[in-house]
């Protein structure tokens, strides 16, 4: 949550890491979004409701909760570069499992599986991020998330054409982990050769922020994946169960939400700068509530996608500022990163409970994604203050 950030020496090494970097926040992403557009696909093949659904991907976050909890031991044992590369092989790896997986109980141990890999990555490639937009004369971390999203929307785009061409699940995992694996071979040697904590910020806001305590890391962490979370993983039953889009065609409200994320990540820095911290997350905040308001209120699809859309923009900066505010706190490496994916990922085990059970209840997937998102969005305002 800074306004500006210092600017060392940048090397042509520097510049080989950071587009390292910047391949592994695509695969990450492109991962979570092999499975999610696809999820009401799943969901009929197993034969089960959509609370059932919110219960697993609840359960299954109990892998996030611990992966949160112990990643630092993992960074400090093998160092972030050897966390990326590894983690990531063996996540990729793991993904063809979703469809291989025969009954509910399993599916859940490998999506357990999943979470518990993606938060320890997820911490290792911010750490590393962070140390490399210090060093720029202008940041990159809202670039960095925003190649993120660029791999959810070229993954979750390819999920939803394998779906509406009915290739089946497993042969469209096992062709998508096989091109991952060859992006994550390039970066092996490309990445940080060394672990380094990221400067603290320049100026006295940014100082403020990065000094909160680990509580607040966490209740920020926790209140800004609702927004995002309940979007992706809900958009498709939102045009699918509450507007009747088809099954293939519904995984465009996902596609729209993360392809808004794309665009606003990728002018993200260059705002922050312009605008400041606090001007940029006050605007983020009402963007997203009124994105919101379209996507779940209105019956129809096609001004739903554009709610989806303009919620994506507004969600979009959230996280890159908490993270690179993480990042930078004095103590011990990796602490309030790992503090605010634990938040992070006990709110993945609530929300999907609550939203399942919820839009189980009153038959509105819509109304529920209100219920739910604008609570965590005030909370954020309030606390990114």
């Amino acid at each position: 949550m800074t306004d500006t950030v210092s600017s060392p020496a940048w090397s042509r090494a520097d510049e080989r890491a950071l587009r390292a970097v910047a391949i592994h926040f695509v695969v990450n992403g492109a991962v979570l979004a092999s499975w999610l557009p696809r999820l009401p696909e799943i969901r009929d093949a197993l034969d089960v409701s959509l609370a059932t659904v919110g219960q697993a991907i609840m359960v299954a976050g109990i892998g996030g909760l611990l992966g949160s909890a112990i990643a630092h031991r993992f960074i400090a044992l093998g160092g972030t570069r050897r966390v990326m590369v590894v983690g990531t092989v063996a996540l990729v790896l793991a993904l063809p499992g979703i469809a291989l997986a025969p009954s509910l109980a399993l599916l859940m141990v490998v999506l357990a599986v999943l979470a518990f890999l993606d938060v320890v990555i997820d911490i290792a490639m911010n750490m590393q991020g962070s140390v490399l937009s210090a060093r720029r004369a202008t940041p990159v971390m809202n670039r960095l998330h925003g190649m993120w999203s660029v791999g959810t929307v070229v993954s979750g785009s390819a999920a939803a054409a394998m779906a509406a061409q009915s290739v089946p699940l497993l042969w469209h995992l096992i062709g998508a982990a096989a091109l991952m694996l060859c992006a994550v071979a390039w970066t092996a040697g490309q990445l940080l050769p060394r672990d380094e904590p990221a400067p603290p910020p320049d100026n006295a806001q940014g100082a403020r922020a990065s000094a909160r305590p680990l509580w607040l890391f966490a209740l920020l962490g926790g209140a800004a994946l609702v927004p995002e979370m309940v979007a992706t993983d809900w958009a498709s039953f939102r045009l699918h169960d509450d507007l009747d889009v088809p099954l293939g065609p519904a995984s465009i409200g996902f596609v729209a939400f993360t392809s808004g994320m794309v665009v606003a990540r990728m002018l993200g820095d260059f705002v922050l700068v312009r605008w400041g911290a606090t001007r940029t997350l006050n605007g983020a905040c009402v963007l997203a509530l009124f994105g919101c308001l379209l996507q779940s209120l209105v019956a129809s699809p096609l001004v739903s996608c554009l709610g989806f859309a303009l919620s994506g923009i507004g969600v979009s900066v959230l996280f890159p500022a908490i993270y690179d505010a993480a990042a930078r706190r004095p103590g011990t490496p990796g602490a309030a990163l790992g503090a605010m994916t634990a938040g992070t990922r006990a709110s993945a085990l609530a929300t999907p409970f609550l939203v399942g059970s919820l839009a189980d209840w009153n038959s509105d997937v819509g109304l529920t994604m209100v219920i739910t998102i604008l609570p965590a969005l005030l909370v954020v305002w309030l606390c990114s203050r």
